[in-house]
């Protein structure tokens, strides 16, 4: 199912009453499902089943039967990291179906009551989801409001991957691809974004922060509130809170642009060196792409040994160490500082509209990495996306086509993050701009990150994009680059070959990390 933008005509008044479901009216047919999930959703009397909006990778993801429009977090904070929150999670949301029972995406973590529009809720779990069934049906068309009072549990086992990181300190998240579930109860696809309050109690001597501009900080005795809320919509999966002992440091970026940065209180001058990059590296992604496209940016310097760097909107979450102890060359640091800004544009602004779409986010940020070394340190363009060249049919076979990424193995959820989608997506990139030109791609760069921003948009999207400003057909090109089992001639570069598959590489020593390969440790490939 994909679900359509909401336009703020249709968003109520804020502080008006909410209009009070209809009487339930039987559909004549199903509005977005087949009639198999559509029975699911009506018949309450069925046993509770977990859902999900059909994606290919994660096929219980997301809910059909209705859209988001906002999520209203609260988290209280004990003191410890080993020890659950409480929470309350309100959302508000539209019917796209006739609703008599609905289902949150929900794992980890006890529920101790449900409202629905106010009055209490019957709820029971089915798989990975909370299903809810409210004391009246809900009306397709209609403006509903669901309250959740749960704990959030910061401790999992070792099947589990995601969610709650708990620091040195504290905690912060790292939800992607599919974790936001296990901290809070939310539509958890990246198709369905909406806007976002976060709200932390933590006791005194706590610093916390989180996603988008701070509103609010209330000290009442031993304990301080703080709020942010978005301006932008929002996919779940990049949903951040950090909780520690940690120091906010503001700076100026372009166009007066206020930035954050949330580093260890005792790490600050030591990492100063490294933050005061970010305005310059705005401006060179604004020269490449177009305006910043959120409210505020930094990054969060956690004190936690996560394998990997993500691009969690508006505050980037990057381990500490990275910066202090690495044995990284600081042109490439800098080239990975770059990958998760990039995303902002690239991932967060527009993000995939499934799963498979994961190469048009994490191929583009590659790209701007890689862009960025071959200008910013001399490091070539052309020898990087050549040894892709040679790599990409055994990424390819081990992990499938950029465009359709081979599902991740049990237990190994962010397997999906391989090669093929970073390095191999970017050689897509590459080869596009061989096919149709530097000032037709760089055009295509900049009407892509405009025309879907705060949106989702799909690989079927981009192919059209690209037909449009090259004024060609591109549909056989593009399918061979994204769908092939092996990798097409390169334009421009006949004398460029993949090495066999079958064939083991030999070995050559440690490189320097290009691109987030999974939860692996810090080998080949940790960024997001």
């Amino acid at each position: 199912m994909l679900l359509t933008p909401r336009t703020e005509a249709q968003r109520p008044v804020p502080g008006a009453p909410r209009p009070r479901p209809r009487p339930a009216r039987r559909l004549k047919k199903p509005a977005l499902l087949a009639l198999a999930v559509s029975t699911c959703l009506i018949a309450a009397s069925a046993p509770a089943t977990p859902l999900g909006v059909g994606d290919r990778l994660y096929p219980y993801l997301g809910n059909p039967g209705y859209d988001v429009a906002s999520y209203d977090l609260s988290f209280t904070y004990p003191g410890t990291n080993s020890k659950p929150l409480q929470a309350v999670t309100r959302i508000d949301a539209w019917t796209t179906a006739e609703l008599e029972r609905l289902n949150l995406d929900f794992a980890h973590g006890k529920v101790e009551s449900v409202e629905v529009d106010g009055e209490p809720a019957s709820f029971s779990s089915a798989g990975e989801d909370l299903v809810i069934t409210p004391e009246e049906p809900l009306p397709e068309g209609s403006w509903m409001q669901v309250t959740v009072r749960h704990t959030s549990d910061p401790k999992y086992g070792a099947d589990r991957e995601g969610g709650w990181v708990r620091t040195a300190d504290g905690l912060a998240m790292a939800n992607q691809a599919d974790a936001a579930h296990l901290v809070f109860p939310c539509n958890d696809h990246p198709s369905d974004k909406a806007m976002f309050t976060i709200r932390v109690t933590a006791p005194n001597g706590y610093t916390a922060v989180a996603n988008g501009l701070r509103t609010d900080v209330d000290r009442a005795g031993k304990a301080t509130t703080w709020t942010y809320r978005t301006r932008h919509p929002m996919a779940t999966e990049l949903a951040q809170v950090s909780i520690g002992r940690s120091t906010v440091l503001r700076r100026t970026g372009p166009h007066g642009l206020p930035l954050r940065d949330v580093v260890p209180t005792g790490q600050r001058e030591r990492l100063e060196p490294w933050l005061k990059k970010t305005p310059g590296q705005i401006s060179w992604m604004e020269s490449k792409v177009g305006r910043y496209p959120f409210e505020t940016y930094g990054l969060l310097l956690a004190e936690a040994d996560t394998g990997f760097e993500l691009e969690t909107q508006t505050l980037s979450l990057f381990e500490r160490g990275l910066f202090t102890e690495s044995a990284f060359p600081k042109w490439y640091i800098e080239s990975i500082m770059v990958h998760e800004l990039a995303h902002q544009w690239f991932g967060d602004s527009v993000s995939p509209r499934s799963w498979s779409d994961l190469w048009l986010s994490e191929g583009h940020a590659t790209w701007y990495e890689a862009l960025y070394a071959a200008e910013k340190a001399g490091r070539p363009l052309e020898a990087r996306m050549k040894a892709a060249y040679a790599a990409s049919d055994r990424w390819r076979a081990a992990g499938g086509p950029p465009a359709a990424p081979k599902a991740a193995e049990p237990g190994k959820k962010n397997g999906i993050f391989r090669p093929n989608v970073y390095d191999g997506a970017a050689l897509v990139l590459y080869a596009l701009r061989q096919e149709i030109g530097a000032p037709a791609f760089e055009l295509l760069e900049r009407a892509w990150v405009s025309r879907h921003q705060h949106g989702a948009a799909s690989t079927a999207d981009f192919v059209a994009l690209a037909e449009e400003i090259s004024g060609r057909h591109l549909d056989g090109f593009m399918h061979a680059w994204l769908y092939g089992e092996k990798t097409p001639p390169m334009p421009g570069q006949p004398e460029w070959k993949a090495a066999d598959p079958e064939k083991t590489p030999a070995k050559t020593g440690k490189t320097a990390k290009t691109g987030k390969t999974g939860k692996t440790g810090k080998t080949a490939g940790t960024a997001k």
